[in-house]
């Protein structure tokens, strides 16, 4: 192990043993963590509190955008999607999300008031849009532009490894 994975792997520990006496110390985190049913709600519940336990020793952190690997990390749970925002300004946030295996619930349309525009830089995704016959089929390297208040929702993602998208949302002039 190199020194760097050493001090990457040293420092999770440091967060974990940290994360964990407060919620030894806090009666309302401890029973937070204790209706968490999986690992992405943990890490979730640690990263609200200041802590970074999700990562693998080694495995670069998605923190700015400009330093990431944007394809790194490990897919999330089937039927899930992990949001992480890498840009967020007054009127711009700029979002990746890694979904697997991951659809919006029956019924469900998102009908934004900003638009957005998506890209797939790994995997595949079916997305129908409310006033299309038919959902588009989107591949690797495939962009689409939803304006604001367009009802959209995701009818597929692939499984693991995964579909990983990038997101901007932006407010209009």
């Amino acid at each position: 192990m190199a020194e760097a994975q050493l001090q990457a792997f040293l420092e999770k520990v440091r967060q974990l043993n940290a994360f964990v006496a407060r919620s030894e110390a806090d009666p309302e985190l401890r029973a937070a963590l204790r209706r968490c049913s999986h690992h992405q709600e943990v890490v979730a519940l640690a990263r609200q509190q200041g802590f970074e336990i999700g990562r693998r020793w080694g495995e670069a952190a998605i923190a700015q955008a400009g330093d990431a690997n944007l394809l790194a990390g490990s897919c999330p749970p089937a039927g899930q999607e992990r949001v992480e925002t890498l840009i967020e300004t007054a009127g711009l946030r700029l979002e990746r999300i890694h979904s697997c295996q991951a659809s919006s619930p029956e019924g469900f349309w998102y009908d934004q008031p900003q638009p957005e525009w998506v890209t797939i830089l790994q995997g595949s995704a079916s997305l129908r849009c409310a006033d299309e016959p038919e959902p588009r089929e989107l591949n690797r390297g495939d962009s689409l532009l939803l304006s604001a208040h367009r009802r959209h929702r995701v009818e597929r993602t692939d499984p693991e490894p995964g579909t990983i998208w990038l997101a901007l949302h932006w407010s209009p002039c």
